[in-house]
């Protein structure tokens, strides 16, 4: 799937006018975000530029299809190297009425896997996604392909899922190739804990069939941190790969709007980067954060990530890694803003180039009107 960023402005015009829900259906609704930063310099491996630059911003048209279907349209753009790139993020068919807890979605979207992929990264809670996520995913991994969900009817939550994707927006350009491209198989569960608390677990399975071409696997980052050659998909790939998560959520009562605690930590592994290595050549990193919302328009957070990698050259391998800790005070006066001040430490840089150890950020999020909401 091929579209650009005047055809799917098209397609929205289109099914405003003709989207008319039939009674007893939910409406069509519309909603955009922006998303705006400014950085004393740019992360490892991150999305965003040093100083200005605009960050995970889009528009999102959804509503029902008759009463089988939802439709997602979501056109997305951000800077990199201080030029506006503009994509469709999601194109996407998802059933409504399918028998014994099964789903059916079509199309392009983001994958499952972990806790924070399918989130829009302007919902996240520090201002760039852990080090796993830049490093394996590309920030935010949307493909094309389909996914089949089932959830028990049980009382403790428990879905089951499996994904076939293209694999060409995690692994663009492929040495060799077979279809699908990435196939991923996931497993979530959770429940409360009482009623002031609740948690969640995960654990995906990745097998990708796409080998990263070894010219573009990996290039050294540059002075200021920033590693030029990967906007989009994963700067470290493998044939298979394991994503385990856990979040665990407080606040008195049950009621988050005062008050809450959240936990949330994750472990990645890629095994098998390429041909050439052997069993002891993988890739690894997780990250732990923690958020606080102290009074009802107040956070603040900490956060520490690691990554361990084997950056190829030719037939050989050679070690990577990067330790990360961020700080963040955060204003929401309502849901559909945010003020963010973040301050990031870079430690134990190794393989990336000269890594400055300090950076300052800050971050506005700004909404109008309806926007999907975001999972636990």
């Amino acid at each position: 799937m091929s579209l650009c960023p005047k055809l799917l402005f098209t397609m929205l015009c289109a099914t405003a006018t003709v989207a008319t829900p039939a009674a007893g259906q939910s409406a069509w609704t519309f909603g955009g975000v922006l998303d705006v930063s400014a950085s004393s310099r740019s992360h490892p491996l991150g999305a965003r530029d040093r100083g200005l630059s605009l960050g995970h911003s889009d528009v999102t048209i959804a509503g029902p299809l008759g009463s089988a279907f939802d439709l997602r349209l979501t056109g997305a753009a951000h800077t990199h190297e201080r030029k506006l790139e503009a994509h469709v993020e999601e194109v996407s068919l998802t059933t409504r009425t399918l028998p014994f807890g099964l789903q059916l979605k079509a199309g392009r979207f983001a994958s499952q896997l972990g806790y924070l992929n399918e989130q829009h990264p302007h919902a996240d809670d520090f201002i760039e996604r852990p080090l796993p996520y830049r490093a394996f995913f590309g920030q935010h991994w949307f493909d094309d392909g389909v996914r089949l969900n089932w959830t028990a009817p049980t009382e403790t939550y428990l879905r089951l899922g499996a994904e076939a994707f293209r694999g060409r927006q995690l692994v663009p350009e492929a040495a060799s190739a077979r279809r699908p491209g990435v196939l991923v198989f996931s497993a979530r569960t959770g429940s409360d804990l009482g009623a002031s608390m609740s948690w969640q677990a995960g654990a995906s399975w990745i097998d990708n069939r796409r080998e990263a071409a070894l010219e573009h696997e990996h290039d050294d980052a540059g002075a200021d941190g920033h590693d030029h050659a990967h906007a989009h998909g994963a700067a470290f790939s493998g044939r298979r790969g394991m994503v385990l998560d856990a979040v665990w959520k407080w606040a008195p009562g049950g009621n988050a709007k005062n008050e809450q605690v959240r936990l949330a930590g994750e472990y990645v592994r890629i095994n098998r980067p390429n041909r050439f290595a052997r069993s002891s050549d993988r890739h690894a990193g997780g990250y732990l954060s923690l958020v606080y919302r102290f009074q009802p328009a107040w956070e603040a957070g900490v956060s520490a990530g690691w990554l361990d990698v084997r950056i190829p050259h030719d037939e050989h391998f050679h070690p990577g890694r990067l330790r990360e800790a961020s700080i963040m005070l955060a204003y929401k006066p309502g849901h559909l803003q945010s003020y963010r001040l973040q301050a990031t430490r870079v430690s134990g840089a190794r393989g990336f180039g000269e890594v400055p150890a300090w950076r300052v950020g800050v971050q506005v999020v700004l909404a109008i009107g309806a926007h999907p909401a975001h999972s636990y």
